[in-house]
């Protein structure tokens, strides 16, 4: 090992030294993924910014008319926006390669909050007067813009992935079943690592993978500078406690992205502390269950924008329930029975897409089509009407479930509400998908809908179930309207 090691850094530049900066080139001439990071969050900063200023010039305008600041609201107008990026520093947020997508959702919404929160602060103290609803207007368009253009970067992040840039080139530790699985994930090229090779352990557990064994962990350190890695992958089960602190001296070392990987089901980071434990370190998970006042919050919340909803749509209402009665014979409404929280039977209520009848054709297109699973969905129903299928695209028949959650039936977001004959054939793990009121939305519609199978369906509600918060719900809502104007698996 130690002489491919001096071959390698012989040319000087190619290695990478304790004390010594990264280059921008990583080892195989490719562009660092770190400096490309680096680069791309400057200009998510200016996105930031311009989001900012441009939701407190809107507000300004929408409040006091198309005239130019003065005074006090010019200082505040010229310095905010600077002062909210700096808070989205602080929140890491220009570090969001390490957070996923729900965690950078509710970072955003503090920080912004927080910022604001000091534009009122300082309007106290200074005993600058700013108009409560200017804030409030610049605080929701803030959240809109920003929220927005991180959605625009995200899509462009998943392109130049798949294109097979910005992917951290990544040495596993381990060799067991655990490494294995990590190596087939990143294959998967939209989580933006890419395995290069495996380190050998103490772990005598072997299995197959398509990677090369680079060689053992007591080199860890001159395998990172011959590969060119910048991610160390830990497969934790593949560890002891001294193997682990070797890479950690390694990585600190290097300089490079290390991840570690935690045995225990998939949970939102916001529920996970650190918390040092005589030498090792242990994560806390907190409890799942809402609060009495955030299960009220949520009613609340609930109450407030199906309500809301459903005065504003109404006009919409109506131009469906005209075009389905002029094109097809039957009611406006369908009306189904549903299963919904702790097994509690009740009424859903949706326009009809569907001929009158179609329920009894089902047993006959299950045997035409060979479909044997719990939830039947057919592509090209023959069942579903011309103005149904136009409404199915997009979701509309939808709509009159504001009317169950207002009646408390439902929520706006949770798991997909099952039909009887359904919770019949559960397996006893598919019955805590219950434990929550059903939703108009949920994990399942923003994440392929028709297109995945009942069981991905049913572990999507349970990892809603198990990470329930009201900032998740809001993750959730702020995701369903891409998804309905993509109409990905919509039928």
């Amino acid at each position: 090992m130690q002489g491919r090691v001096e071959d390698v850094t012989a040319g000087g530049e190619r290695a990478r030294r304790p004390g010594i900066a990264a280059s921008s080139l990583r080892s195989d001439g490719l562009q660092s993924a770190r400096a490309d990071y680096r680069r791309l969050y400057r200009m998510v900063a200016v996105t930031d910014t311009l989001s900012i200023a441009f939701s407190m010039v809107i507000a300004y305008w929408s409040r006091f008319g198309l005239r130019i600041p003065e005074g006090d609201f010019l200082l505040v107008l010229l310095g905010a926006p600077f002062v909210v990026v700096a808070v989205f520093a602080t929140f890491d947020l220009y570090e969001g390669y390490r957070l996923a997508p729900a965690e950078e959702f509710r970072r955003i919404i503090l920080a912004v909050s927080l910022g604001l929160t000091g534009l009122v602060t300082l309007s106290f103290w200074s005993q600058a007067s700013f108009s409560r609803s200017w804030l409030a207007l610049s605080w929701a368009l803030s959240l809109i813009l920003a929220l927005g253009s991180r959605r625009v970067w995200h899509y462009w992040i998943g392109r130049a992935r798949i294109a097979g840039r910005l992917s951290f080139p990544t040495i596993i530790v381990g060799t067991n079943q655990e490494a294995a699985h990590l190596a087939d994930v990143m294959r998967r090229p939209a989580f933006g690592f890419r395995a290069i090779g495996m380190v050998t352990t103490a772990e005598a557990a072997a299995a197959s993978a398509h990677l090369p064994i680079l060689g053992p962990i007591g080199d860890l350190r001159e395998l990172i500078r011959e590969t060119g890695a910048e991610c160390v992958f830990v497969a934790s089960s593949a560890m002891s406690p001294e193997e682990m602190g070797n890479v950690a001296k390694a990585v600190r070392l290097e300089g490079v992205e290390v991840r570690i990987t935690a045995t225990m089901p998939e949970v939102l980071a916001s529920r996970l502390t650190v918390q040092p434990l005589g030498g090792l370190t242990a994560l806390s998970l907190r409890p799942v269950r809402l609060t009495g006042t955030q299960v009220v919050a949520k009613r609340a919340f609930d109450l407030v924008v199906a309500g809301v909803g459903t005065l504003l749509l109404t006009p919409v209402f109506l131009v469906i329930a005209g075009s389905i009665k002029l094109t097809s014979s039957g009611p406006v409404f369908f009306r189904q029975r549903r299963v919904g929280h702790r097994g509690r039977p009740f009424t859903i209520l949706k326009f009809r897409t569907m001929q009158v009848g179609a329920d009894q054709m089902i047993n006959d297109l299950r045997e035409q089509h060979g479909v044997e699973t719990l939830m039947f969905k057919l592509k090209d129903d023959p069942r579903v009407t011309r103005v149904g299928r136009f409404l199915r695209k997009l979701s509309l028949d939808e709509f009159p479930q504001l009317i169950n959650v207002i009646k408390g039936d439902m929520s706006l977001v949770g798991p997909r509400p099952p039909l009887p004959e359904e919770v019949t054939q559960y397996a006893d793990w598919q019955f805590d998908r219950l434990e929550v009121p059903p939703g108009i939305t949920g994990l399942w519609q923003v994440s392929g809908r028709s297109e995945l199978s009942f069981d991905d369906c049913v572990r999507l509600d349970l990892f809603y179930i198990e990470n329930w918060s009201i900032a998740y719900d809001l993750f959730i809502l702020a995701k369903t309207l891409p998804a309905l104007i993509s109409s990905r698996g919509a039928y």
